[in-house]
């Protein structure tokens, strides 16, 4: 399988998941590691597993603010970023289509915000390299519509578009773009969900994939294949989803207010 090697690399949302098994996976193979998240003392204990190739940059990817104050400190712990994986993200469902602005704010600033702020910021340093990388983490929910997942699924499609726009916009220079679009990941965020999660991966099992696809200069990486496969044959037959495996799905059954209750 192939891996990434004397890098210095940025990665937001480390603090647990997919962003922590990524970090402890990169740090093995002498990457400088520059790990984020809102939380610091989770950053801290993940130092304690390689003190020499990562340090810590507390920041909330969702506040812009912050993380303009984020980006000075960044350009004191390196002077250049050869990879920036972007992880940092959130989860709230939408129950009953009650469309609370406030929570679907919340999610867009995490899922969306967050990687324009963090691409925003990395941007100076990642044009110090010779090869610099700018991936951020989707998901496949993006690929059709999944009941419940109004706000989560249309931020994870935004940033689809967004990241297809940054890949074309910097077509003549040497700035790579990765998509990573992952299905269930046995994480802090999926605990809580209440319907199965079919082929559901370690964060390990999804670093080693995210680590080979990077290596192998993927612009899309999409795992597991079991899952990937049949919802992009779904997404480009949209009316079998709708007509097939949404209503099986969905839990909504009237429109009548109570229902939203």
């Amino acid at each position: 399988m192939a891996d990434i090697r004397d890098k210095t690399i940025w990665i937001t949302g480390a603090s647990s998941g997919i962003g922590k098994a990524l970090a402890l996976r990169l740090a093995r193979n002498n990457n400088f590691i520059i790990v984020s998240s809102r939380g610091r003392d989770s950053l801290l204990e993940l130092q304690k597993a390689a003190p020499k190739q990562i340090r810590v940059l507390e920041c909330d990817v969702g506040d812009d603010a912050a993380m303009d104050e984020a980006g000075d400190r960044l350009a004191s712990l390196t002077d250049h970023l050869d990879m920036v994986v972007a992880c940092a993200g959130t989860c709230e469902y939408d129950d009953g289509l009650k469309l609370d602005a406030a929570s679907y704010r919340r999610v867009f600033d995490a899922n969306f915000f967050g990687v324009v702020n963090t691409l925003r910021q990395a941007l100076p340093l990642l044009a110090h390299s010779k090869k610099p990388v700018f991936a951020a983490v989707g998901s496949l929910s993006s690929v059709v519509g999944f009941p419940r997942a109004e706000a989560y699924g249309a931020s994870k499609a935004a940033l689809g578009y967004f990241l297809d726009s940054v890949r074309a916009d910097t077509s003549r220079v040497c700035l790579h773009v990765a998509h990573i679009r992952p299905g269930f990941i046995d994480t802090p965020l999926t605990e809580s969900n209440d319907f199965d999660m079919p082929f559901l991966m370690t964060p390990d099992d999804a670093a080693a994939s995210i680590e080979s696809g990077l290596a192998r200069g993927k612009h899309v990486i999409d795992f597991p294949r079991r899952l990937s496969w049949p919802l992009r044959f779904l997404g480009f037959f949209r009316s079998l989803w709708f007509r097939i495996v949404a209503p099986k799905m969905t839990r909504i059954r009237t429109l009548r207010k109570s229902s939203c209750a």
